[in-house]
């Protein structure tokens, strides 16, 4: 249970870290590719035996599949950034987590690996899900001195994004890590691929600094090494939970996804502030819906 703890509180702290860089003059982008320095340091030392990294294939289609996965990394994080910091933490944190959708139905009509058959119950829950995912992002239009202003279409889309990014990122997580890597290898995979987000993100950076005229500062650099500490950890301990509780990743991954949830948006409400509208608190309440609905079956053998 302690992992499984653990994996809820270091994502937590991802959504509440990039949801302070405004306030901190940090830019994202620049902080992302830091982080990544800051996942592979870590998971090198909680790599027990460095020797198993000169027994890889580096140029295997799983090693290069791995390392394009970096690409998708770094822009998935940084539209989850851009959604804590414009829309809100909750919509962040709602729209990451709602994602399990699509690995789901990606598991059910494409792999056809599920190991159980949906019910209705299972296909409202999905369909409820997105529900929630549009009622989570929906914001109130915001004072502007004696006018008002809508949110912008761009930043309303936001939260979509996040959804299909991290729907798509998890996705091919779960094909890479079953289908190239024992149960053994996942810190293997995850320092392979931020390898490979540190590549890409490090040559758009390195472009970025020569073409325009911007400067790399220390906060940036700070608080992208702080970022990638919990965003290593936060990964790392879920799939040591998962392996706490018998791989049950039905089980496993609604309950931390509602835990998430819940727990990010006290957080920013304590932290931040952020006050969500009646639209806001029903689409929370019907993405915990959703993740019982999907996953009924599991919670209700694992309660027995």
């Amino acid at each position: 249970m302690i992992y499984f703890l653990l994996s809820v509180g270091f994502t937590v702290c991802l959504y509440l870290i990039m949801r302070a860089y405004p306030s901190f003059k940090v830019n994202s982008f620049h902080a992302i590719v830091f982080n990544y320095f800051a996942c592979v340091a870590t998971g090198l030392l909680l790599t027990p035996d460095l020797q198993v990294f000169s027994q890889i294939d580096y140029f295997s289609s799983g090693s290069l599949l791995s390392l394009a996965l970096g690409i998708l990394f770094i822009t998935v994080f940084l539209v989850i950034g851009l959604t804590a910091q414009k829309v809100s933490v909750t919509a962040s944190s709602l729209a990451a987590n709602m994602s399990l959708v699509i690995p789901v139905v990606f598991g059910l009509f494409i792999f056809k690996n599920s190991n159980k058959e949906f019910s209705p119950l299972n296909y409202m829950g999905i369909l409820f899900a997105l529900v929630a995912l549009g009622l989570g992002g929906i914001k109130k239009k915001i004072p502007n001195h004696t006018n008002t202003v809508s949110i912008s279409t761009g930043v309303m889309l936001l939260p979509l994004l996040t959804f299909l990014g991290a729907g798509t990122n998890n996705t091919l997580i779960n094909y890479l890590t079953s289908t190239y890597y024992g149960p053994d290898q996942s810190t293997i995979f995850m320092i392979i691929a931020c390898s490979g987000a540190i590549i890409f993100g490090s040559t758009l950076l390195l472009g970025q600094l020569l073409v325009q005229d911007i400067t790399l500062s220390w906060r940036s650099m700070i608080g992208g090494l702080i970022l990638g500490i919990p965003n290593f950890l936060s990964l790392y301990f879920l799939l040591k939970a998962l392996a706490a509780f018998g791989n049950s990743a039905a089980f496993v991954f609604p309950i931390y996804n509602i835990l998430t949830m819940l727990l990010s948006s006290l957080a920013a409400w304590i932290l931040y502030k952020e006050r969500l509208n009646l639209i806001n608190k029903l689409g929370l309440l019907l993405a915990i819906l959703a993740v019982i609905l999907i996953s009924y079956q599991e919670l209700g053998l694992v309660s027995k």
